[in-house]
């Protein structure tokens, strides 16, 4: 899996938090809370987790006195960011940590959750992943019931103000690479969103969805800085814009960082056992 620093991490924390349907997220804290008896353990497992952000923004929708009864696995590839993990939240929360590689399903600690999540993860999969993933869960639902939080799914939009006559052609380039194997096989990319719909549909959960967007603006400078410099790196990689049009482009953008404004595509889902879901 391509691998993300700790600076890129934090620099976009913000911007995700802000993003994140809330609706969605606490219908998936309360799902948790409904489906698991008074003062048991409850077992989440983040695949992906970075330095914990989901596990932040669950904090953001946990009473305290519900908080002490969770239990998190987070499961990421890179120890370096694991162990940043570590250090945030060790001694105020029940969490492992493991050092594992996501494509191998079988390996993965899911035994027990009562809920599996993932925060911009899953458009960078196959639909191989997801398939494989979709299949792990329904057959631990005939032991207990088991759900999925996915958030920040890149849907493929991204509109710039002021506008560029390149936007278009950039942004077509760029989805056609988040379409790349980025360490899982042929990435699902924009398409991730929609196959995860109708696969858990397929599969016998109760999907719900919600948009996530980012929006950001000049307080966002940073991020849309970084953001300009890795849609540019991505699009350069490939041969159907010339090297000189791009260039104009990322000089257009960054010239416009204190002043324009940027809407990133995302969708949230939630994905909870049909038979367990209040209708």
């Amino acid at each position: 899996m391509t691998g993300f620093s700790v600076d890129w991490l934090d620099l976009r924390e913000a911007a995700d938090q802000r993003a994140r349907d809330d609706k969605l997220l606490q219908k998936a804290g309360d799902w948790i809370a409904d489906n698991n008896p008074i003062e048991a353990e409850v077992t989440l497992v983040d695949l992906g987790a970075g330095t914990g952000s989901t596990l932040r923004a669950f904090a953001t929708i946990v009473e305290n006195s519900s908080s002490q009864f969770l239990s998190w696995r987070l499961v990421d590839l890179d120890t370096g960011l694991l162990a940043e993990a570590r250090l945030r939240h060790k001694s105020s929360l029940r969490l492992q940590t493991y050092a594992l590689d996501l494509t191998d399903i079988d390996s993965l600690p899911l035994k027990g959750a009562r809920l599996v999540t993932a925060s911009a993860l899953f458009d960078l999969v196959s639909a191989n992943f997801l398939d494989e993933l979709a299949g792990s869960l329904k057959r631990s639902c005939k032991q207990h019931p088991v759900g999925l939080y996915a958030a920040l799914n890149y849907d493929g939009t991204i509109r710039w103000t002021p506008g560029h006559p390149l936007d278009d052609a950039v942004l077509g380039v760029f989805n056609k690479d988040q379409q790349q194997d980025k360490g899982f096989g042929m990435a699902l990319g924009p398409g991730s969103g929609l196959y995860m719909d109708r696969l858990f549909n397929k599969s016998g959960f109760q999907v719900f969805s919600a948009k996530s967007p980012w929006i950001l603006d000049r307080a966002d400078n940073q991020l849309v800085d970084a953001l300009i410099n890795g849609i540019a790196e991505a699009v350069a990689q490939h041969s159907q814009l010339e090297a000189a049009s791009l260039q104009d482009w990322l000089e257009f953008r960054k010239s416009q960082l204190f002043k324009g404004t940027c809407l990133v595509g995302h969708t949230d889902l939630l994905a909870l056992p049909r038979d367990r879901v209040d209708r």
